[in-house]
């Protein structure tokens, strides 16, 4: 019995070795090929490419804003590139707000590994060269994260200027999220890379607006609703009641984020004191 004990134990602790040597093969699944804009119909939208931590080439699609309006440093999930956010950057592009929208490393045709350091490194270098290379104030720089992405926009909004801070389908962590299907694990020591927004969102002193889908199938609407709890004032709360993970503008995502956007003031002008937004929760169809 003791030996049969013994063994079950070898086994499990093998079982999460392998989970430490192999979490990010199954936490970054990237489109590794490179696209031009225009591969998939975005004729105005410029390719950029600027460097990283450690002299990486990365890889970022731009479209200027119109003026008087904001540019979102856009920050995807954890699948796929910018290309396959086209139809995205589309609405965005109609409604007159600018983007940057960043390929990981290893996403897009960027180069290196993606890492949860390297991405934060790398995503506070994509606001360096926005406002420097591009001249766009951080005034008008809105942090925009989308899944896994939400985890990157949380902690470039503590380490550098921005307008607002929108989150779409945000998680607590990626342990969380995780534990729904690997619960055997012990996540939390053989993870690495585990984006914990909810120690950090509570932090972050600029309007905060969650978008969350009800019935999303990846990351329960409870977690967002535990981030919006923890975050600060002003702050708004979006669920969309038909909205799953990956549709959330084909349910009135975009809408939401420009009717908030459209009445923030930027961070950088002197304080005003202003009414708290309270919790308003959308029932879009």
């Amino acid at each position: 019995m003791l030996n049969l004990f013994l063994s079950l134990l070898g086994t499990y602790a093998l079982i999460c070795f392998g989970a430490w040597v192999l979490h990010r093969y199954f936490l970054y699944m990237p489109d590794k090929k490179r696209y031009a804009p225009k591969d998939v119909g975005l004729a105005e939208v410029e390719e950029i490419t600027f460097e990283g931590r450690g002299g990486v080439t990365l890889i970022a699609w731009y479209l200027p804003a119109r003026r008087g309006k904001p540019t979102l440093l856009y920050f995807t999930g954890n699948s796929g590139s910018a290309a396959n956010r086209a139809r995205k950057i589309e609405a965005i592009a109609a409604s007159g707000y600018g983007v940057f929208m960043l390929n990981y490393r290893r996403f897009g045709g960027s180069g290196g590994w993606p890492t949860e350091a390297n991405n934060i490194a790398d995503a506070v270098a994509a606001h360096a060269y926005l406002e420097e290379e591009l001249d766009v104030s951080p005034r008008n720089i809105v942090a925009y994260g989308e899944s896994l992405g939400t985890g990157v926009a949380t902690r470039l909004a503590l380490l550098r200027p921005v307008k607002a801070l929108v989150l779409e389908a945000p998680f607590t962590s990626v342990v969380d999220v995780g534990r729904q299907v690997w619960w055997f694990l012990p996540l939390g020591l053989v993870m690495t890379d585990q984006y914990r927004t909810i120690d950090r969102i509570g932090s972050v002193k600029v309007p905060l607006l969650i978008v969350h889908g009800a019935r999303d199938s990846m990351i329960p609407v409870t977690q967002a609703r535990q981030v919006y709890a923890a975050a600060n004032e002003p702050k708004t709360l979006a669920i969309l009641r038909r909205g799953d993970h990956n549709d959330l503008f084909d349910h009135g995502a975009w809408t939401k984020v420009t009717a908030f956007l459209d009445t923030r003031e930027p961070v950088l002008r002197p304080a005003v004191v202003r009414p708290v937004y309270v919790e308003q929760v959308a029932l879009a169809s």
